[in-house]
């Protein structure tokens, strides 16, 4: 399983020490960069599902061209 925290810089030494400290966890910095792409695609991936349920209108692509 994975888990991603997002902990405020001062608190999160503290933390990562402790999670290292169990055999069982492995820890992995990301930058913010980073962080700030896998929100924005698992938002994109959230709106996808939504317009393929019906519950969110989509525009076509015709439309996203015109907007460029």
């Amino acid at each position: 399983m994975r888990v991603i925290l997002d902990i405020k810089d001062s608190k999160a030494i503290h933390l990562l020490e402790v999670l290292k400290g169990l055999s069982f966890v492995k820890t992995k910095t990301i930058s913010d960069e980073k962080a700030l792409l896998m929100d924005e695609i698992k938002e994109a991936v959230q709106e996808l599902t939504l317009i393929r349920q019906g519950k969110l209108k989509g525009i076509s692509a015709k439309d996203l061209l015109n907007e460029l």
